[in-house]
């Protein structure tokens, strides 16, 4: 545990991408597999599951201080971190001497044989934390986690409570973890990208077969990295040779990969997560196609000729079970743009011309009614594309994507190959009516605020956004916010109706769960309107006019 917490450190501690990747590699070259399995596996961000929540620990912590729950929690809100929090206040805190309800099989040399700072990381994450979801009874739960608290350091006992409520974040990204791994055993980052996509079991034996130079991938369900599309620059692309490029619609729903290799189906979504099981109606139809089969594309909702609204979609994800009127009110279809493997060979090489003509032919060979191609888009002059993307909201699409036809299926976001060119948001004047404070390095400023449209006489919250002013205007937001407090709630303030920003989004709905009658989505701050009284702001009639004209 000392030595991951070390490299936490350091690389929290930076903002050179150099340093960082020293760090990692340096973490890799030194520590046993076990424990760098365990380390990459939380650096990629896959310990996801929550074994503890939040208001569990700070339970725990209050019922062993001294410490009143109104200091406890004005502490939080200047930290903005539960588990951080509970860390920085341990410091002063004696802890009471209580041997742990479960006998541990870990002997380190540290009191009570309890495990400590120098108990290996693996054996934390296998052996040791796992202890919490063997007990019932508050009161063991209690002085088990107590127990690790009294043998670890300030910043370990930060790292195991972030573990325990399923909230490990670091400041490294996935690339930068992969460049150390590539740095170190000397293999290509798209390699090494490929081996770790999708869900791995973090053993020694995973982590020799990753660092093989000739590893063999033995995992039918394994999906490709994902290739994503760059910013266009409206500037430089209209003196490209139009000849070269092709467009397609961007489809508003969810990017997905359909696998059908050794005679079962995968579903796995651009965010890593296996999702078969949320859209039952997609298994038949891609037991269709040859074993071996990869396609790339979006999982959408569908009338029977064009995507329906996100929400529709939304209704179908997260769920443990999938009724059959779920699947009969909220029909989903697969709009292939891509075909990645066929017949068991990568065609990712292959240039998107070639890959697109077998697309074609394996879903003629095997039509079905939920699975077809992305169409592609006639234009001749850049002129043609800025016109297409004016149509993208009545097709139910997001905008273009504007791809080179002889691009190669790359990982990641590489510039030059494949180009999206979204919609202009749409946008209405709405007014500050509540702040609350950020968390992280965010902690002690109000980021998260809260909109409102006029109704009669009466502004309605319609939007959150935390998004979308830089850092002088949020400073300054910040101390007005200070002085013109109305009232609290928790840790909500509602301040004077007086600052109007332009709100943009890429989404609207119907939503009986708003007070406002409608839901916007991926809501943004576009700009502080400190030109516009607030008596001009936009009105919830204003809002759905623009939903009317969404559902035209």
């Amino acid at each position: 545990m000392k030595r991951f917490t070390q490299l936490f450190q350091d690389v929290d501690a930076t903002t050179s991408t150099n340093e960082k990747v020293r760090a990692l590699q340096q973490y890799f070259h030194e520590v046993a597999d076990d424990d760098a399995v365990w380390g990459l596996y939380l650096f990629l961000g896959k310990t996801r599951k929550r074994l503890i929540t939040s208001r569990v620990l700070r339970d725990i912590f209050l019922q062993i201080s001294d410490i009143p729950e109104w200091l406890f929690e004005d502490s939080y809100a200047h930290v903005g971190d539960s588990a951080e929090t509970i860390a920085l206040l341990l410091r002063d805190t004696p802890l009471p001497k209580r041997s742990p309800p479960t006998a541990s099989p870990i002997t380190t040399g540290t009191p009570d044989n309890l495990p400590g700072s120098q108990t290996p990381l693996h054996v934390w994450m296998s052996s040791v934390i796992p202890l919490v979801k063997t007990l019932d009874d508050p009161n063991e739960l209690r002085d088990l986690i107590v127990s690790w608290w009294a043998n670890l350091e300030d910043y370990e006992i930060f790292v195991l409570n972030k573990v325990l409520t399923g909230a490990f974040r670091v400041g490294a990204s996935t690339k930068l973890v992969v460049k150390a791994l590539s740095a170190e055993y000397n293999i290509p980052d798209a390699v090494l990208t490929h081996r770790l996509m999708g869900d791995f079991v973090p053993t020694a034996e995973f982590y020799e077969q990753l660092i093989q130079p000739d590893g063999v991938d033995t995992s039918p369900s394994r999906p490709y990295p994902f290739f994503l599309a760059a910013q266009l620059d409206e500037d430089r692309f209209p003196q490209e040779d139009m000849a070269r490029w092709q467009a397609e619609w961007k489809w508003d729903g969810i990017r997905a990969q359909l696998i059908h290799r050794a005679d079962q189906t995968f579903i796995w979504s651009r965010g890593e997560d296996l999702i078969t099981h949320q859209f039952p109606e997609l298994d038949e139809p891609l037991r269709s196609h040859p074993t071996g089969t990869v396609f790339d594309g979006e999982i959408v909702c569908w009338d029977g000729q064009k995507p329906l609204d996100f929400n529709y979609l939304q209704k179908r994800l997260g769920r443990k079970r999938v009724t059959k009127k779920l699947m009969a009110d909220n029909p989903v279809h697969f709009l292939a743009y891509d075909l990645l493997e066929n017949q068991g060979q990568d065609l990712r090489e292959q240039p998107l011309k070639i890959r697109q003509q077998q697309l074609d032919e394996l879903l003629l060979a095997n039509p079905s009614d939920t699975i077809s191609h992305s169409p592609s888009l006639s234009f001749e002059r850049f002129a043609d594309l800025q016109t297409l993307r004016q149509q993208a909201r009545n097709r139910g699409a997001e905008g273009l994507v504007i791809k080179a036809i002889d691009s190669p299926y790359l990982v990641g976001r590489k510039r030059g190959y494949w180009w999206k060119y979204k919609v202009e948001p749409m946008t209405l004047d709405a007014v500050l009516i509540y702040a609350q404070a950020g968390s992280g390095k965010r902690a002690n400023l109000f980021t998260d605020y809260t909109f409102a449209l006029w109704r009669d006489q009466e502004l309605v919250p319609f939007a959150k956004a935390y998004s979308g002013l830089d850092n002088k205007e949020i400073e300054t937001l910040d101390r007005w916010i200070r002085r013109h407090t109305l009232d609290r709630f928790g840790p909500v303030r509602s301040v004077e109706p007086v600052h109007v920003f332009e709100i943009g989004f890429e989404g609207i709905a119907e939503s009986k769960r708003h007070k406002s009658g409608i839901s916007v989505r991926f809501p943004r701050i576009l700009r502080w309107r400190t030109d516009k009284p607030v008596a001009e702001a936009d009105t919830l009639e204003n809002a759905l006019a623009l939903l009317a004209q969404r559902q035209t």
